[in-house]
């Protein structure tokens, strides 16, 4: 999708991701329905940076007609052994390997940011059937939650060595705006959700982000340690909830 080694790290820890990764609560998808005035049932849909699938098995149980698109051939894998049902195709979201106006919903779940959306938007549209929709959206930090608040301090000084920007999520001009989607008749929607998961899959899941797949062994596993001790001190039966805000972005094909 991008030239970005922040992008391309995942493939290293394709199993990782596909056994940590959230996926997404089932309100979502109804919101995609509501906002891009369709129901899945019967909707070809192309899921780009699918991963390892996570998303893309959401909406085939939603009855959608999926192909899978991934830059990473590891996650790729990954895909095609859990959804072996699914096409999965590799290929760049700046450049989509699909025909054009074949499409009734294209997606983005997690990987919008690692595209050039001069270039990602474009494409969307053009593999959109007419009255089609391109939706993106995120799991995002719970910033109201003081454990994950102060844990995304540590990651931010382990990863970065220095504090994160302002907990604070963008209003929804800015939203539309950073995601490059400006000039389009975009919605927006806001859905909060948990999971409870062990402590080992919490620190799985914390493991697989980029930041940390690119940092020397040395410091990730003096992190995790570290870590790790914090998390049993608050969690003793080493149970965590996860808490997220999902961030839904759905543009209407003009």
């Amino acid at each position: 999708m991008t030239a970005d080694p922040r992008a391309r790290s995942f493939d290293t820890a394709a199993a990782q991701y596909a056994s940590a990764r959230p996926s997404y609560p089932p309100a979502l998808l109804d919101a995609v329905e509501e906002l891009s005035g369709r129901r899945l049932v019967g909707a070809r849909v192309a899921d780009v940076g699918a991963g390892t699938g996570i998303a893309t098995a959401l909406l085939c149980a939603r009855g959608a007609e999926v192909i899978a698109v991934e830059p990473g051939a590891a996650m790729a894998r990954q895909c095609r052994e859990a959804l072996p049902g699914v096409p999965v195709v590799l290929g760049d979201g700046n450049a989509l390997p699909l025909v054009g106006s074949s499409f009734d919903l294209v997606t983005y779940a997690q990987s919008w940011q690692w595209t050039h959306p001069a270039q990602s938007v474009p494409e969307a549209l053009r593999v959109l059937r007419p009255a089609g929709a391109l939706a993106i959206w995120w799991n995002t930090t719970a910033f109201d939650v003081p454990w994950i608040r102060a844990q995304r301090e540590r990651i931010a000084r382990a990863t970065r060595g220095t504090a994160p920007a302002p907990a604070t999520r963008p209003g929804d001009e800015d939203a539309v705006r950073l995601a490059g989607l400006t000039g389009l008749r975009v919605a927006r929607r806001q859905l909060r959700w948990s999971r409870t998961v062990s402590l080992d899959v919490h620190l799985g899941n914390i493991g697989s982000r980029s930041a940390f797949l690119l940092l020397d062994e040395g410091r990730r596993r003096a992190f995790f340690a570290a870590e790790r001790a914090v998390l049993r001190a608050a969690f003793p039966d080493e149970v965590v909830e996860e808490t997220y805000v999902v961030d839904l972005l759905v543009a209407l094909r003009p």
